[in-house]
């Protein structure tokens, strides 16, 4: 596992195949970060499902309305829902979306991010200015690669559980 330098905006997810550490970049898109850290410690995330998975695009999560795999999953209406909180404000910065970079899922109006997110995959240089970078896989990327493809996958992966690294 990466070293983790700041703890409290560090977040590890654990996947079937193992770890991913993600350093959250508060400074450049706090509310998105913060709101990921109130999700994480609240349990909202663990057990939901990746309804989104691109090959050579991103894999997307979050919806934790509906594709929790352990309470009232639905893949018919996993990604259309969100949290409980208000949605999230852009936060547009001049960060590529670059491989390992974890962006703020949203519908087509930019200030609607919620707790939906994805991986990038590859560069997706053409999502810059879009959506909100804010944070980037430090290690574990190996096993974001072996999610389920599909749209939604016939057998979706999941987030087993996510955690603030300061709470683990």
């Amino acid at each position: 596992m990466a070293e983790i330098k700041d703890p409290e905006n560090t977040i590890i997810i654990e996947l079937k195949d193992g770890p991913v550490v993600i350093e959250l970049l508060a400074d450049v898109a706090p509310k998105h970060a913060e709101r990921m850290k109130q999700l994480a410690r609240d349990g909202a995330y663990d057990n939901v499902a990746f309804h989104r998975v691109i090959d050579g695009f991103m894999a997307q999560t979050g919806d934790v309305a509906h594709a929790n795999m352990e309470k009232d999953y639905n893949p018919g209406r996993a990604g259309t829902g969100a949290s409980q909180y208000p949605d999230v404000p852009a936060e547009f910065s001049k960060l590529p979306h670059d491989r390992c970079t974890l962006g703020a899922a949203r519908s087509a109006n930019p200030n609607s991010a919620n707790s939906q997110f994805f991986i990038n995959f590859s560069d997706n240089h053409f999502l810059n200015g879009q959506y909100t970078v804010y944070g980037r896989v430090i290690s574990g990327m190996e096993h974001v690669d072996k999610i389920a493809r599909g749209e939604p996958p016939k057998s979706p992966d999941r987030m087993v559980s996510v955690k603030v690294a300061a709470d683990a």
